[in-house]
């Protein structure tokens, strides 16, 4: 508590002090002169379309219009890391998605009282008469993968939450261990 007593009284006695004022001063005179030599080279319109007359804001709405987009994915090569994040976020909301349905259902008809019309075996039996074999195996398949891809990258994070692998050869071979791990449980998934 002194401590912090002592430095905060520091402080303010060095805020106080004219050498402290001078060199915010001439920081805040830095800034300011570096924007304006910026201003000078790049300048900017930041006129509102409605105050210029019919033939500059038309010049205006062109020149905007060939600006460049600042680069994006493509410019980059592609990493696995990308890829992987990207299966493990779809893979949460697409599952997710499933199970809150399904859930909604659930509990939408025992609150409507549709409990005898609504449960495991009338769903069971509505997929079975009502999907097709082509759509039930895709379906299977899908949640078969996506769940082993989930749960491996989710595997994989705790291994960092441990602080393990966290070099980029580490990220690389537990992407890769991952993968192979998500192949290898989804395939037994999907054989069920």
């Amino acid at each position: 508590m002194l401590v912090k007593l002592g430095l905060n009284q520091r402080l303010a006695h060095l805020a106080r002090s004219s050498a402290a004022r001078s060199l915010v001063a001439r920081s805040a005179t830095r800034t300011l002169s570096s924007y304006a030599a910026v201003r000078k080279e790049r300048p900017f319109i930041d006129t509102p379309l409605s105050s210029l007359e019919a033939g500059e804001s038309e010049l205006l709405i062109q020149q905007r219009k060939a600006r460049p987009i600042s680069p994006h994915l493509t410019i980059y090569q592609p990493q696995l890391t990308w890829y992987l994040s990207s299966v493990h976020r779809v893979s949460l909301i697409l599952l997710g998605g499933a199970f809150y349905v399904l859930t909604i259902l659930f509990g939408a008809g025992a609150l409507l009282g549709l409990g005898g019309s609504i449960n495991t075996a009338k769903i069971s039996a509505w997929w079975h008469d009502r999907v097709s074999g082509a759509t039930q195996l895709t379906v299977k398949g899908a949640a078969a993968y996506l769940f082993a891809f989930h749960y491996a990258l989710a595997l994989r994070h705790m291994v960092w939450d441990a602080a393990k692998e966290l070099t980029l050869k580490g990220v690389y071979r537990t992407g890769y261990a991952a993968i192979a791990f998500g192949v290898a449980v989804g395939t037994w998934l999907f054989a069920l």
